[in-house]
């Protein structure tokens, strides 16, 4: 049982409780992503300065993929970077403060990838623009070494391509934080932080049935804790809060890979809910897990 959140993250957690209008797990798609973005806003402030900053699109099925590439001075590395927002939600924008840390602190390229949203776009829409964007990073940056990154459901993405391209692209770290990981919602946190929390168990229901459409759930592209096929694929640093509904189907995920023997590291964060890896402006918790996920970057380095 939790005993006390994190003093940055509480005044936050108590803001997002006492909004008025309807429960976030019924809001019409369009509010719902305008509520994402004044969150952004609220929370996440600006990115730091870089080298450069590209935007570009790439080729993907279903027309051209928005990416936008964070290159700091002397890059060593690529990070194909997936955002999260429950596959209904997330823009390029809300990651600026986030990536351009990791891609300052890390020395690597990070490459955001904007990929097609549900409703308007069901699975698997985002898997197949996830894995052509990074063939395609893999085809632009012939030089550089791999790793994949997400946080929410592009942790669950992240995790689909790491499986997926483990013979195609060498990766050689998967950076998954707090990663839905599962259709069956029956863990513990789903429970014990599914009303109060932030991230509710009934806007996991909503999301979920949003992005699969009536699509089959057990799929392992859709729920990569269902894979029976985890050997070979890239190490996993996996990063859960401690105070988050989605926190043991993440860690569930570490120790499927850990049987199918993948290297995994597992930081459950403590005092922290869902969603506080993008708060950069508002906490300095935020900022120290920035610093993590770096550092992990930097490990995953060649020698």
């Amino acid at each position: 049982m939790l005993s006390l959140l994190n003093p940055e993250i509480q005044p936050i957690l108590d803001e997002m409780n006492a909004a008025a209008g309807p429960p976030a797990h019924e809001l019409p798609i369009n509010e719902a992503r305008a509520t994402h973005v004044a969150e952004t806003a609220w929370l996440c402030g600006e990115g730091e300065p870089v080298a450069e900053i590209r935007n570009v699109t790439v080729p993907g099925p279903g027309g051209e993929i928005p990416v936008r590439i964070y290159v700091p001075e002397q890059p060593d590395g690529v990070l194909a970077y997936i955002h999260g927002g429950g596959w209904i939600m997330g823009t390029l924008d809300g990651y600026d403060a986030a990536l351009t840390r990791v891609a300052n602190a890390a020395g690597t390229i990070v490459a955001s990838i904007d990929y097609r949203l549900a409703p308007e776009h069901r699975f698997p829409a985002a898997v197949d623009d996830c894995l052509a964007a990074v063939r395609w990073l893999e085809a632009e940056f012939p030089d550089q070494w791999y790793t994949v990154g997400g946080d929410s459901a592009g942790g669950n993405l992240a995790a689909v391509v790491a499986r997926r391209l483990r013979d195609d692209v060498p990766l050689r770290l998967q950076i998954l934080i707090y990663p839905v990981t599962d259709a069956r919602l029956n863990r513990p946190s789903h429970r014990e932080f599914g009303e109060g929390w932030g991230l509710s168990a009934a806007q996991l229901r909503r999301v979920w049935n949003d992005y699969l459409g009536g699509a089959d759930g057990s799929h392992p592209d859709a729920s990569p804790l269902r894979a029976t096929d985890l050997a070979g694929v890239a190490p996993a640093f996996i990063l859960t809060a401690e105070a988050d509904v989605l926190r043991d189907e993440g860690e569930a995920y570490a120790d499927a890979l850990r049987d199918a023997g993948v290297p995994v590291e597992l930081l459950r964060w403590p005092g922290v809910i869902h969603g506080f890896w993008r708060w950069q402006a508002a906490t300095s918790v935020a900022r120290e897990a920035v610093e993590a996920v770096a550092e992990r970057v930097k490990a995953a380095a060649p020698e």
